[in-house]
């Protein structure tokens, strides 16, 4: 099982094209999100959709509670915010992967402290998701223009250019 630990960004992105459900067939990886994320999901609607997906078993709730990753997490907050530090932490001290789409800083950070090959976008959920069988190009694309809609752009024209 891969362990991914997912930041607000990712979820809201999800929430919002109604796929947090693919989560939950993105098999091995298993996806976790740590308190201070949830505590920084304040629309009802997404905040509704993540307990649904964490009630089906796609998602699942991490604490940052050993030293080591308490230890991180109060660095990374003298540079970032909690939800982003949170995730960081648990992944770095975990050694797990990181879904995030932030940018600048907490990326520098992030591939600093895990590689880059450990971190995860929106996009590239759609894409495994789309491997999988689990959504059509069609349908990802769909996503795709309802995120730029809400300011999410992804760098290419159709999933069909990235398979």
């Amino acid at each position: 099982m891969i362990v991914v630990v997912t930041d607000a960004n990712i979820l809201v992105n999800l929430s919002l094209v109604g796929r947090l459900h693919l989560f939950g067939g993105l098999h091995p990886w298993r996806f976790v999100v740590p308190e201070e994320v949830v505590a920084e999901i304040l629309d009802p609607d997404q905040r509704a959709a993540l307990l649904s997906a964490e009630t089906q078993g796609c998602i699942a709730r991490v604490t940052i509670d050993t030293l080591p990753a308490l230890q991180l997490f109060a660095e990374l907050r003298a540079e970032m915010g909690k939800g982003e530090s949170a995730c960081l932490a648990y992944a770095a001290i975990s050694s797990c992967y990181l879904a995030s789409d932030e940018k600048k800083r907490f990326r520098r950070r992030a591939v600093e402290l895990i590689g880059e090959d450990r971190i995860l976008r929106t996009e590239s959920l759609l894409l495994e998701a789309i491997r999988r069988g689990l959504i059509t190009v069609r349908e990802a694309d769909d996503c795709k223009a309802l995120l730029a809609a809400n300011r999410y752009t992804m760098p290419f024209a159709s999933f069909s250019d990235v398979l």
